[in-house]
């Protein structure tokens, strides 16, 4: 009964601060509660309630630190267009030109000066400057 105390004060501070180390304890708190259901003693709940927390902390926290800072997989807005494909409908040079971009039409200009991509041409866009698709 002690261990579920133990694991519900531990779970507090996993809401309130969002470490997700806090839930790590309690989950080692509810594996020390389940072995004293099973009829382990003091010193094996202890043990129970050390290997479960260290075995989380020293092997998921990683896991989860690394997928936290490989951020969101599926790009959108302006990221999502970076490296698409396009079709020329007006002549696009370094000073500008038309292009249609995932079934719109974008204002373009060529990335590289000197370079000009006639209409008809597919391009790829190798950024966004606020409303200005860069192409290649």
């Amino acid at each position: 009964m002690w261990w579920l105390i133990v694991a519900a004060v531990i779970g507090v501070p996993l809401v309130v601060t969002a470490m997700p180390e806090f839930g790590m304890f309690a989950i080692g708190a509810g594996a020390a509660a389940l072995t004293g259901v099973l009829g382990g003693g003091t010193v094996l709940q202890f043990v129970v309630f050390l290997a479960v927390s260290v075995a989380l902390v020293v092997f998921v926290r990683p896991l989860a630190l690394r997928q936290l800072n490989r951020g969101p997989q599926v790009r959108t807005g302006i990221d999502a267009l970076t490296g698409a494909t396009a079709l020329v409908l007006e002549q696009v040079d370094e000073h500008g030109g038309r292009i249609k971009l995932q079934g719109e039409v974008w204002s373009a200009r060529a990335l590289d000066p000197g370079q000009v991509f006639t209409a008809g041409q597919q391009v790829n866009v190798a950024e966004i400057d606020g409303a200005t698709a860069l192409v290649l």
